[in-house]
């Protein structure tokens, strides 16, 4: 197993300068990973510097409470995919979840998947937010609206993926939906754990160490 295949390359820090997601790029390309994933201020950069390579440019949207209107996460993406964006990563509304208000969660997901027109959707539910039921549910609904895959965590919230969510969202989300990992997984252990859960994407700040089976932990993880 190439490990690197699976690694969602991130960097969303506000901070990140043009010349770090220089960097990201290079690095993806070097390592063989599946994405970088960016801010939406980046989308258009990240794809001219990774145009020709194999290595997709992935955006965030609503990120990262969630709580933007459907119409702004809808024009979020359409933005992306005209600079270039190839995977859209999006926040579902936590708050319209745990009242039950499925039909908004549910529509909203579905205008992003729209939006992407063909690209790919991933949903970040928030895990660390939900209860078991809620994840389930949240998962149900994104495949029904359409979603390619569920995500666990945005990495900027009260906690990350674990290997116990992974399992549950695989299961309620079905055979034709899977499951991105992020949130805390800094190290080539803690990735193959979420991978043996059924995870088919890392999304990770780590993707070198992961990716060269280092022990050195010193780098602070999404």
């Amino acid at each position: 197993m190439k490990i690197a295949s699976y690694i969602d390359h991130t960097l969303l820090k506000a901070q990140a300068t043009s010349a770090e997601i220089g960097q990201l790029c290079a690095e993806a390309k070097q390592f063989g990973f599946a994405s970088v994933c960016v801010n939406p201020y980046y989308v258009a950069e990240a794809s001219r510097l990774l145009a020709g390579s194999s290595v997709a440019v992935c955006t965030v949207i609503g990120f990262p409470l969630g709580m933007n209107t459907t119409a702004i996460k809808v024009a979020e993406t359409t933005d992306a995919v005209n600079n270039g964006a190839t995977e859209i990563d999006m926040v579902i509304n936590v708050g319209a979840l745990k009242e039950r208000n499925t039909e908004l969660v549910r529509d909203e997901i579905a205008a992003v998947v729209i939006a992407a027109e063909g690209r790919l959707v991933k949903v970040i539910l928030e895990t660390c937010l939900l209860d078991k039921e809620e994840i389930e549910l949240a998962s149900r609904l994104s495949a029904e609206a359409g979603a390619q895959f569920v995500k666990t965590s945005t990495g900027f919230s009260t906690g990350g993926a674990t290997a116990e969510d992974v399992r549950l969202m695989k299961s309620a989300a079905g055979a034709g939906v899977k499951v991105k990992a992020s949130g805390g997984v800094r190290d080539y252990a803690a990735a193959l754990a979420m991978i043996e859960a059924g995870a088919e994407r890392i999304g990770t700040s780590n993707g070198i160490q992961i990716a060269t089976n280092s022990s050195d932990s010193a780098s602070s993880g999404y």
